[in-house]
Parts: structure tokens; sequence; C-alpha cells
């Protein structure tokens, strides 16, 4: 038997990478932006292309942001004060995606009150009980602090697998 890994997809993140990605685009019969939409769903085909077909992923998941607002806001109001607002042209996209990933037959998860970092560091911890190894598909350093011998991250755009050495090398 092959040794499991599951792949935990920073949805959000996949999305907001997707969004700048291209241009803006629009379907032609509402005039509904898609460019998001597109760039999501070519981004997950070629992830599971390149680790799911060769039979090297066992699981995967994607993880979303449920909203703005965290347990975190209650403890400290300015977080993430910094952050500008959700561009209106990719509001619409998000329940567009969420069906992709439905058709796909792809679990997805989101929890009110969380962030997809929260989840995510979760299900490694969960899946590090059940020596299941985990790899973070995302490009955000912050997950870096969840890098160790059962968890590594997958940079899509880099196409770079992150170890705890690349950890180490970049922040010492």
């Amino acid at each position: 038997m092959s040794k499991k890994i599951i792949y935990l997809v920073d949805g959000s993140g996949y999305i907001f990478r997707a969004y700048h990605a291209l241009p803006p685009l629009y379907r032609k019969s509402d005039n509904t932006p898609t460019g998001a939409v597109l760039g999501f769903v070519n981004m997950l085909q070629k992830l599971i292309k390149d680790h799911f077909i060769n039979g090297e992923g066992s699981h995967l998941a994607l993880i979303f942001d449920k909203g703005s607002k965290t347990f975190r806001n209650k403890i400290f109001s300015d977080y993430k004060a910094n952050r500008g607002e959700t561009p209106e042209d990719l509001i619409p996209q998000f329940e567009i995606i969420r069906e992709c990933v439905d058709a796909f037959n792809i679990p997805q998860l989101e929890i009110e009150g969380y962030e997809a970092d929260d989840i995510i560091a979760t299900y490694c911890k969960l899946a590090e009980i059940q020596k299941i190894d985990s790899i973070i598909v995302s490009s955000d350093k912050d997950l870096m602090q969840l890098v160790n011998s059962n968890t590594q991250m997958y940079d899509a755009m880099k196409n770079k697998l992150i170890g705890v050495d690349q950890v180490r090398e970049k922040f010492g």
C-alpha cells in the first residue's frame, strides 16, 4: 500500500491568485465576470494532473475563508485592517468557483469565524496523528510555520515543494 498524502489547497489564496493572473473576462450571455473562475479551474486541473493522475496524492480538499471577520478580530479589532475590500467583479465569482469544485467532486470546507489557514493547520495536525503526510498548496508564507517532517508546502505557481530545509534557509 502506498503512503497516504493529503493535499490541502488554500482555496481563497487560489482564487485571488487566479483573479490577479488573468485580465478581466466576462460571460457573453449576461456579462458575469469569469476570469478568476477560469484561472482557478486551470490551476486546479493542473494540480490534479501533476499530483493525482500519477497516484502521488491520495486525498484532496479545498479550504476557503468564510468571511472577513474571524475570532482574531475579537482579540484585536485592527486585525487585517489594512487589507482592502474584495474587488466588486470578484464577488460573483466565488459561488461559481464553489460550484466548479462541487463539479470536480472535491470536498471543500469553510467555517464561520475562521480563516482557511486555521482549518488547514487543524487538518495538518489531524493528518499527522493518523500518519498521513500533508502538502499545503499555497504561497502564503504564514503557512510555512506548519512545515515539519510530516507537512510540506507546495507553491503551484513556482512548481516548488517547500520542506523544513527550505523554511530554515528562508527564515533562519
